[in-house]
């Protein structure tokens, strides 16, 4: 008995092992192959899909030379400060977020009534955001949280900071059915991914978290107020 139960843990650390090879090997040809879609795009399509009976759906990758400037200055200032700095995890940002979310349960574990939805902050880093994006699903257990961390520390092994931003803008969703940097500056903005200026991409920028809450309210007070804000933040990015 103990050992087919020795034999049977050997043979579920190979297919571990085998995993993150396979893994490994297709983040590495991200240095010289840009992907063709991830997995919560192709989640997202199904969803369109099943719910709606079509998949409305905007997406043309650019390389990273029409990239704006001001955007990547943008999302580094709303999303991951010391993204040039980490090595893909800012510890600080996620312990600040786990003591965020914990007062946040506390407080409304003493309220009775008309309780809102607890509101989970996040402290991933963009290279997480991408690993998640990539290659997981959106559920929150631990198991899943460890698999992020090992890709995350994998993608940026494999890829430099500049074709990491470049993957994370192409790929990431600004609206429904609506994905990268250059469709969402044609669908809201009428202008080129390149083109963008400081104020379109903080507001860009500042909808990464929420994108299909915030695509119906662009003119709302709430962006306006947070895209000034990333936009005094900007001088101080730097770009890798």
């Amino acid at each position: 008995m103990m050992r087919h139960a020795v034999r049977l843990l050997a043979l579920l650390l190979l297919a571990c092992a085998a995993l993150q090879l396979y893994f490994v090997a297709r983040i590495a040809l991200m240095a010289v192959l840009d992907p063709q879609s991830t997995t919560f795009q192709r989640s997202e399509a199904w969803r369109l899909l099943t719910e709606t009976g079509h998949i409305p759906w905007s997406q043309q990758w650019v390389p990273d030379s029409r990239l704006s400037p001001q955007l990547k200055r943008a999302v580094i200032a709303s999303e991951d400060s010391t993204f040039v700095d980490h090595a893909g995890v800012d510890w600080e940002s996620m312990e600040k977020a786990w003591e965020r979310n914990q007062r946040a349960e506390a407080q409304a574990a003493r309220r009775t009534a008309n309780v809102r939805p607890i509101k989970i902050v996040g402290g991933s880093t963009i290279t997480q955001q991408l690993a998640k994006n990539l290659f997981l699903s959106s559920e929150r257990t631990p198991l899943r949280k460890g698999q992020e961390l090992v890709l995350t520390y994998a993608l940026e092994a494999c890829l430099s900071k500049q074709r990491l931003l470049e993957i994370y803008l192409n790929n990431v969703e600004w609206g429904e059915g609506l994905f990268g940097a250059q469709a969402a500056a044609r669908h809201y903005f009428r202008v080129d991914a390149a083109q963008l200026g400081a104020w379109p991409a903080a507001r860009l920028a500042v909808m990464l978290p929420a994108p299909k809450r915030y695509e119906k309210r662009m003119g709302s007070g709430y962006l306006s107020e947070r895209a000034g804000t990333v936009v005094a933040r900007m001088g101080a990015v730097e770009l890798p």
